[in-house]
């Protein structure tokens, strides 16, 4: 395996760094496979410095470096990802559509084939990182993928939802989200969030069988990504229009809620009402 280049995560003194898994000294046979580690103890939070780190090794491979397939996993063994940093992103002025949005959108887009390599947890931010991968492999035995904000009542804004919707059946979405199931590797596979489970071994192989390493260089393959994922890239980038129809359905609630207690006002005023 051979190391190509390392990105600093300078908040937690961690890094981003890029092997080729299938580079051998010496040889110039290798394929065109970008594994990229991350390691930002203690879970890898997707905090503000974590995303530029990322984004800016995405663009690395993508501006230096031969069209082949990406590949992402944590050197943390016990986390891909544990989300969000709350505190830090609620205090950080445009957090969502200026870190954690861009970064989304960088996976949904992006002009190779993307595989995840789900080596331990991945809590919210991190398990709808994994599903803007094109393809996910789980850990058979380790870890779980969730999506826990309706145990700690935290709301999913329109792209934290909207990928889920497009990539899963209803019965898993339903699963997923309103009732914050968390999905082994088994449970994962059979569910159809992830396309395999294991290791390296396992993404290397499905590279090889789904003939991934040449799908990028006809130059469409972000492209046609863009198209089968429309609705998704709205959402990404038309933040402002996303509050704004949230502020619209929370006002068209307000009136319904208030015309609905007065209906029980009055029902409980008749001589015939009982609780």
């Amino acid at each position: 395996m051979t190391t190509l280049f390392t990105v600093p995560i300078t908040s937690t003194g961690g890094t981003i760094v890029c092997t080729n898994p299938t580079a051998k000294q010496g040889s110039e046979t290798k394929e065109h496979i970008y594994l990229l580690t991350f390691t930002s103890p203690k879970d890898n939070r997707l905090t503000p410095t974590f995303i530029d780190a990322f984004i800016l090794a995405l663009d690395i491979i993508e501006h230096r470096y031969p069209r082949g397939v990406v590949v992402t996993t944590s050197g943390i063994p016990k986390f891909y990802s544990n989300g969000l940093d709350l505190e830090l992103a609620t205090s950080t002025e445009g957090f969502l559509d200026k870190w954690l949005w861009r970064l989304f959108r960088k996976f949904l887009t992006y002009p190779m084939p993307t595989v995840c390599l789900l080596n331990g947890h991945a809590f919210a931010g991190g398990f709808m990182l994994a599903m803007y991968h094109d393809y996910r492999i789980q850990n058979p035995s380790k870890g779980f993928l969730c999506v826990n904000e309706l145990e700690f009542g935290v709301p999913l804004q329109t792209p934290m939802m909207s990928i889920f919707r497009e990539k899963l059946t209803p019965s898993t979405f339903r699963n997923v989200v309103l009732e914050a199931r968390r999905f082994g590797g088994p449970d994962s596979l059979n569910a159809g969030i992830v396309d395999a489970v294991g290791g390296l071994d396992e993404v290397l192989g499905l590279i090889r069988d789904r003939k991934l390493l040449n799908k990028a260089e006809t130059g469409i393959y972000g492209t046609m990504k863009e198209e089968m994922y429309a609705r998704v890239l709205d959402g990404l980038d038309d933040h402002a229009g996303n509050l704004a129809w949230r502020e619209k359905v929370e006002s068209r609630n307000v009136m319904l809620r208030e015309e609905g207690l007065k209906r029980v006002e009055s029902w409980s005023k008749s001589p015939s009402a009982k609780l």
